[in-house]
């Protein structure tokens, strides 16, 4: 997840992808859509953070294993709360469960992925 600026509660701060085969879903959404891939070092294998034609990434496209292994294969959005730990408490309590984490992302930052009683999965994302 990349910001220029720290988001509000309640926006959107990502949009990615976790697949099998990050490479070729890269190469398919730049061709569909025109997004140029930036490689993302995990370690032995690249993900991608997808630019649009001013610079911008405005996605990510994600292989599926190391800390991703358990992501599920679905666009995902993002969504910024101001306390991950009480977000995570309401959505127990409310009939949904926690699908991956919490856990820290680059610095202070933590998300999860949620899923909600109808079976819909989103992301959670504490800056």
């Amino acid at each position: 997840m990349t910001s220029e600026h720290t988001p509000q509660a309640g926006s959107i701060a990502w949009t990615d992808l976790t697949v099998p085969d990050a490479d070729s879903l890269r190469d398919f959404y730049a061709a569909v859509t025109g997004w140029q891939p930036e490689p993302v070092s995990m370690g032995e294998y690249s993900d991608y953070n997808m630019k649009d034609r001013d610079g911008k990434a405005t996605a990510g496209i994600c292989h599926r294993r190391g800390p991703n292994a358990n992501m599920p294969g679905q666009w995902m959005v993002y969504i910024v709360v101001a306390d991950l730990d009480e977000s995570v408490a309401q959505c127990t309590k409310l009939g949904g469960n926690v699908v991956d984490g919490p856990r820290g992302m680059g610095g202070e930052s933590r998300f999860c992925v949620i899923r909600d009683p109808s079976g819909a999965v989103a992301g959670l994302y504490q800056p």
